[in-house]
């Protein structure tokens, strides 16, 4: 309140001051400018009379010649201009001139002209002499401030003529600084009168304020059971019983979050344990990729500790994979989670790991993603175990092919046999024969090579080969044990070629698998239809379609499944090792069938449109 009395108090003197100021100083100027037209009309009397003088002594000079002199000294504008100067210690100088004739200080009328102001003096006196109004301005004159008067005088018979009075502006001033003084002086009164009034008053307004303020600090300490005991019934009686009742919402407010706070903490370090213990690797990253933090199975898996990690950029996925993170961010921002089947990821010692990703958004309450978590698998025992489950297929399907194959060298050998036989009765080499025997000689090292090839363990090297050979190599292994059932293949090839990257003798195996399964599903023959050709989006797509009995809808459900089979010498492992082999070269295995009108199995693969020249190049040189 004191700070506001100061503040209006010291508005009022500086308000008082401008306009006391400007009051005085016209107050001040209009006197001025009154004594200067007093003045000037004494010069005026005396010039006119001292004129009439001399006129009238014109042809008296000889006469009371003393006399005259003695009129004419009395009555001069000279004397007039001296005895103002003398009385009036304010007035600097008093100038006569005719407004066409001053020039210089030796053209004067009467008077002088010491404070020269040649700027401006000959528009100001001419501005005078056309209006015939007076002009009083505020002049600095050789660092002095002054002011200056301009009378216009206009005899009778006689030419016009301006008279110039200069006078100090010290007493303007001086009166303007003792009114100041005056006025801060009464503002100093009044302003003490107002503190210590204001003292007293705010003593009983402040008194229940502090008791309120003392109270409400002990609440902003936590001291919920805090009451103010207050029995005013104004504004601070109502204000100190909504304190009150804030006190007593905020002890059952804090306690409830104390008892959630407690629960949460619970929770929390149950789910810190629980994702510590999981087997898989999970780590939580912002949406700039920093690391914010990870399990103890990460860093077992991949090497780094939590540390040393944490806030960082981790950079451990290789380039070949740089394509997988604007997958998955695509689908992360339509807030569905993205599950990868299986990838690599880089060890804090350079290893290469293969890993199954799944990445999820972690949303807050509107809605928005505020950061990442991905949980990884390692997949180094589970392909291991694949593994050996494609060589037991592999194997139990290479002893399946024994007797076609031993059927397929069977009939080549019987041609040799009598051929040869015949040259031996007859003694001469027959050139058409000799080609013929030449021929199923080839036939027989292509069915032996074919047979190796997929009987052999192999290293798994991914190629880039035209999938119609590989499917016409498979083809020509099964044609002779599909005639012994009474089955014939036909194809429907694409003319142009499909080139896919893959491990062609795993691709093999899938299709003498599913090419086995519809021959046993046609016991009584038939015809099974091969069609390979383009699909849209860049995708090749193989069918198989048998004329067997059909699938039910329940087994359908469960093909696939480990060990599950209606063969009765079967493993059930067949199909889960064709869709794995299918899903690693990120491809698709599809199943439609119905009873009684046979089924069709599709695999879909993705297709390369450039590759090298000797990728395209078929392992046995035909389509079948």
């Amino acid at each position: 309140m004191s700070l506001f009395a100061i503040a209006i108090l010291t508005v009022n003197i500086i308000l008082s001051f401008l306009s006391v100021r400007e009051n005085l100083r016209r107050d001040s100027e209009a006197n001025m400018m009154l004594i200067a037209k007093q003045i000037a009309l004494a010069v005026e009397q005396s010039r006119s009379v001292n004129d009439y003088v001399r006129r009238s002594n014109i042809g008296r000079e000889d006469q009371n010649g003393s006399f005259f002199a003695g009129m004419l000294d009395m009555t001069s504008p000279e004397r007039i201009v001296r005895e103002s100067l003398g009385a009036n210690q304010d007035l600097l100088e008093i100038t006569g001139f005719f407004p066409d004739e001053f020039r210089d200080r030796h053209s004067l009328l009467f008077g002088s002209y010491e404070y020269m102001n040649d700027s401006d003096i000959f528009e100001a006196v001419l501005e005078v002499s056309e209006k015939g109004t007076s002009l009083l301005r505020d002049s600095y004159i050789d660092g002095q401030r002054v002011l200056e008067s301009f009378i216009p005088i206009q005899p009778n018979n006689q030419p016009p003529y301006v008279i110039r009075i200069i006078s100090s502006y010290e007493p303007i001033s001086a009166a303007v600084t003792k009114q100041v003084i005056n006025e801060i002086f009464i503002s100093i009164i009044l302003l003490q009168i107002v503190v210590f009034a204001s003292y007293i008053i705010a003593g009983e307004l402040i008194r229940p304020i502090q008791v309120i303020l003392k109270k409400v600090n002990q609440l902003s300490s936590g001291d919920f059971k805090m009451r103010i005991a207050f029995g005013r019934k104004d504004e601070l009686g109502v204000l100190a019983r909504q304190i009150n009742m804030m006190a007593d919402n905020l002890g059952h407010y804090t306690e409830e979050l104390k008892l959630k706070n407690e629960e949460n903490q619970v929770i929390k370090e149950r789910l810190e344990s629980i994702i510590n213990q999981m087997a898989d690797a999970i780590h939580v990253t912002d949406l700039n990729g920093r690391i914010l933090e990870v399990n103890k199975a990460f860093e077992k898996l991949y090497g780094w500790e939590s540390s040393e990690i944490a806030g960082t950029e981790l950079d451990f996925v290789p380039d070949s994979c740089k394509e997988e993170r604007a997958a998955w961010l695509k689908q992360l921002e339509e807030g569905r989670p993205y599950v990868l089947v299986e990838t690599t990821r880089i060890c804090k010692d350079g290893r290469l790991i293969n890993v199954s990703v799944s990445v999820s958004p972690i949303l807050d309450e509107e809605g928005e993603i505020v950061s990442i978590i991905s949980i990884s698998r390692d997949m180094t025992e589970h392909n291991k175990m694949e593994e050996l489950l494609r060589r037991a297929e592999k194997l139990r399907t290479v002893g399946q092919l024994a007797a076609g194959v031993a059927h397929e060298i069977r009939n080549p050998l019987t041609t040799l046999r009598g051929f040869l036989q015949l040259q031996q009765r007859t003694g001469n080499v027959n050139e058409t024969h000799t080609d013929i025997m030449l021929s199923e000689l080839e036939r027989i090292n292509m069915i032996v090579s074919e047979f190796l090839i997929l009987a052999k363990p192999q290293a798994v090297q991914f190629e880039t080969r035209d999938v119609r050979y590989t499917v016409g190599d498979v083809i020509s292994l099964l044609d002779s044990e599909a005639h012994l059932h009474n089955i014939e293949f036909e194809h429907h090839f694409s003319s142009s070629p499909l080139l896919v990257h893959c491990e062609e003798n795993q691709l093999k195996q899938v299709f003498i698998n599913v090419l086995k399964n519809a021959m046993e599903a046609m016991p009584g023959g038939g015809k099974i239809i091969l069609q390979v050709s383009e699909e849209g989006d860049h995708k090749v797509a193989i069918r198989v379609i048998d004329q067997g009995e059909g699938i039910s809808e329940e087994r359908l459900e469960k093909l696939g499944e480990p060990f599950y089979t209606s063969k009765e010498k079967g493993t059930g492992l067949g199909l889960m090792v064709s869709q794995r082999i299918i899903e690693g070269h990120k491809g698709m295995f599809e199943i439609d069938s119905e009873l009684g009108k046979g089924t069709i199995v599709t695999i879909t693969l993705p297709q390369i449109t450039e590759a090298h020249e000797e990728a395209a190049t078929p392992t046995t040189g035909e389509i079948a």
